[in-house]
Parts: structure tokens; sequence; C-alpha cells
């Protein structure tokens, strides 16, 4: 059965009583109603100790540490690694949100933020907790043997939990560009999901290998970055990619392209 925003239970972790009366309501109005809340990390540590929510939307600062913190534990307990965690705040420096990208937060809702943001973070998680597998007509989906290119440990767990999820089965990681062409010159995959900003061998010097390499120049590439420039993501394509999409990586927009890679 599908889940609905109406079936998750949220952790609010906001240390101000204002904004956390404002999110509450905009939930509200997305047909949440089942919201614990916590001011501080000490405190939302003890209550996802007794009950796991289902998803996590955090602001970034408070007095006993930052948002990164929390997404750091949860990340490297076993039990709470998989909790869709969202970031909301005011914050906009690159910088600063680039390390919420990489580490697998399923959104970063800005202060304030519309009800089509906030609409499209819940579905977000929906599709984390409820997979639904890509339906090929060309092949079966468990048969694609995929190639996941990160130098984020975090970020490739999260591409490879959004790619299990649409039912992919065959998942070899490669920590860079450079170790990526070791994999492909080993072995044959259907589809290579790359990141673009890696040490020594970069994901638009990966594609180029590839697109070189008659026996690999058919693979699709998918390219995910959290670059927003738009020069540079006219130098991305040039070099031979597929499609490109953000991160944070989203399960609807990957299975849409996805899709539409893998049945042309």
């Amino acid at each position: 059965m599908q889940l609905s925003p109406a079936d998750l239970h949220i952790l609010l972790v906001e240390p101000s009583e204002v904004q956390r009366k404002i999110i509450r309501k905009k939930l509200a109005e997305e047909n949440v109603s089942q919201i614990a809340e916590a001011d501080s990390l000490a405190a939302a540590a003890i209550l996802i100790a007794q009950h796991k929510p289902d998803a996590i939307a955090c602001a970034l600062h408070f007095a006993d540490g930052t948002a990164e913190q929390l997404l750091k534990q949860l990340k490297n307990d076993s039990n709470t690694a998989d909790i869709p965690f969202m970031l909301v705040s005011s914050e906009s420096r690159k910088s600063q949100l680039e390390t919420f990208k990489q580490s697998g937060a399923i959104a970063i809702l800005p202060k304030p933020f519309d009800a089509m943001q906030l609409g499209k973070a819940l579905n977000t998680a929906i599709d984390l907790l409820s997979p639904a597998e890509l339906e090929l007509t060309l092949f079966d989906v468990h048969d694609v043997r995929v190639l996941v290119v990160d130098d984020s440990k975090l970020a490739r767990n999260h591409i490879r939990r959004v790619l299990t999820n649409l039912g992919m089965q065959h998942i070899v990681e490669a920590e860079d560009g450079k170790q990526a062409i070791a994999r492909l010159e080993q072995q044959m995959f259907d589809l290579v999901v790359t990141d673009y900003n890696m040490p020594e061998v970069n994901g638009r010097e990966l594609t180029e290998f590839i697109r070189e390499h008659s026996t690999l120049s058919h693979i699709p590439v998918l390219m995910v970055t959290s670059e927003a420039n738009d020069t540079h993501l006219a130098n991305i394509a040039q070099s031979g990619v597929n499609a490109m999409c953000d991160k944070p990586f989203e399960p609807d927009a990957v299975k849409q392209l996805l899709y539409r890679l893998l049945e042309q």
C-alpha cells in the first residue's frame, strides 16, 4: 500500500518555538499530523531512541551543535541511517549546504518554504519508505548492471538505496573516476551513475573516457551534480552525458530519468 503524508511520523528539530509553530502549521496543511518536537540535538537523540521517526526535519544551528552533527550520527548508526533527513535553513551559501547534499539529505528547504517545496520533500521521503520498482519493457530491472561513482561514501550509500528501491540488484561502487575506469575495464555495465566533483578523474573526464572507447561508448551515463552554474552544466553536457540530476538524489526524478535512459 502506498504511503501518504498523513501516514508519516515526523520529528521536527528546531530551537525556535516560533519557527516550530510555523513549520508545524505548514506540515498540517500537507495532512501531516504525527509530529514530535525537539529544541536541541540532545532532545532529538532521546526522541529518536524512544521512537524511530519516518523522517526528520531539522534546522541548521543549535546551542548544542549543528544539523551536520546529527546527520552524521544518524548515518553512522545502521538503525537510523535510512531515516529521510530534511534540512530547513535560511542558509544560502553553497559551501555551507554542500555537506548536506553530499551526505544524503533528501531535501534542503529554505526558510520560509512554500507548499510545493514541502510537498516535494515529503514525497521524496515516501518514495524512500515505500519503494516502487522501475517497470521496463526491454529487460528486467533486476538484471541491470550499475556502476555508482562518487568519492563520498555517504552519497554512494544514498544513491545505492534509491537504485535498490527501484529494483536494481547488481550495483558496483567506485570511489572516484580512476577506480571507475578500472572497473569498466574489468566488467560490463548497463548504466553508469557518477558524481561530477571527484579527485584525479572527475565525472566529465570519466564520461569522455567512456565515449571514446568503442566497447563502452553505448553505456548511458547519469551525472549527479550539485553544480548550479549554467555554463558549467553546459560543459558537462558536452562531454557526452545522457542525463543530469541534482543532489539531493531524488527517487521520483531519478525514476523518470532512468526510464528515459534505459527505454530509449
